[in-house]
């Protein structure tokens, strides 16, 4: 199978499959080359697949790094800092080859828009970096929407062997596309706040939360949540800002919105250099919450999360 390189520095083909034996036939050779190649090679798939290529390789597995997507990259605005280019980072100088599937059947519709975001953003993220992605698409099990923005997210798809240089690939697109209001319920606790209110607004969430379920290391993450967001909300985003929370399910749900303009698609997606002195706020946010989503519009900026109780 080609690797969809062509000589290029970054390459971010789709592999559209169909049952495991298209997938091992797309996702093991890849992972051979790559190591014949001597390139940093890299596996992120959901565990069953991840066990599939393990046996596929084999013994020339040792070369390969190994994670399961549905843990790593449970929130998707974690996998480009925390697995795509901290992988690659940590091979500076050395072509990777990673495989990352980060859309699969069981992501909810609430998830899926920060999904098909992380897959347009990953071209930004890498730009000229000597790489190669591949994002395998269970085809058969997939929705038809799904597979269409896979060819908007990808400039090449590989379908049946065969390498397609993709008519549609737009991510700014896509990026707008999904760029939607966020719609809260009428029963949301909620606080306007400003510069003086930092701590009470720290108090009223951790307050809410813990009425609601949350406890524990889950009540700690929030709380650095809503500490990282309502600073940047006063320090960025107009001097005031207004935080929601209320459940869903068996998450507990919590936004800040602001008079800020999120200008930087990559904000929070980025990694953060040793001797950066601020701008990690998003990225710490994205780390412990299990979902992200955002939006942004011309006069405000909204940020939501989810932390499962």
């Amino acid at each position: 199978m080609s690797t969809a390189t062509h000589g290029e520095p970054f390459a971010h083909p789709a592999l559209f499959y169909r049952g495991e034996e298209q997938y091992t036939a797309g996702t093991v050779p890849f992972l051979r080359d790559g190591l014949a190649a001597g390139e940093a090679v890299a596996v992120a798939v959901p565990g069953p697949r991840l066990e599939l290529i393990r046996a596929g390789l084999g013994s020339s597995g040792a070369g390969v790094r190994f994670l399961d997507m549905t843990e790593v990259g449970r929130n998707p605005g974690r996998i480009i800092p925390g697995v795509l280019r901290a992988f690659a980072d940590s091979h500076s100088g050395r072509r990777v080859r990673i495989i990352g599937e980060p859309i699969w059947p069981g992501r909810t519709a609430v998830e899926y828009p920060a999904c098909v975001q992380h897959e347009a953003l990953i071209n930004a993220a890498f730009g000229e970096r000597e790489a190669t992605i591949l994002c395998p698409y269970d085809a058969d099990r997939l929705e038809p929407q799904v597979l269409a923005d896979a060819w908007a997210t990808h400039p090449v798809v590989i379908d049946e062997d065969r390498e397609l240089p993709s008519e549609a690939y737009d991510p700014q697109r896509v990026i707008a596309r999904y760029n939607k209001p966020l719609p809260y319920p009428p029963g949301a606790s909620t606080l306007a706040f400003d510069t003086g209110d930092l701590p009470k607004a720290r108090w009223f969430a951790v307050q809410e939360a813990e009425r609601l379920g949350l406890a524990g290391a889950r009540l700690q993450d929030l709380t650095l949540a809503v500490a990282e967001l309502t600073t940047n909300s006063v320090l960025h985003g107009g001097g005031s800002g207004t935080l929601r929370i209320w459940a869903e399910g068996e998450q507990i749900v919590c936004e800040v919105q602001d008079h800020g303009r999120l200008s930087d698609p990559l904000a929070g997606r980025r990694p953060a250099s040793r001797d950066q002195p601020g701008g990690r706020g998003l990225l710490l946010v994205h780390y412990v919450a299990d979902l992200v989503r955002l939006h942004t519009a011309p006069d405000s900026t909204t940020i939501r999360f989810y932390l499962a109780r």
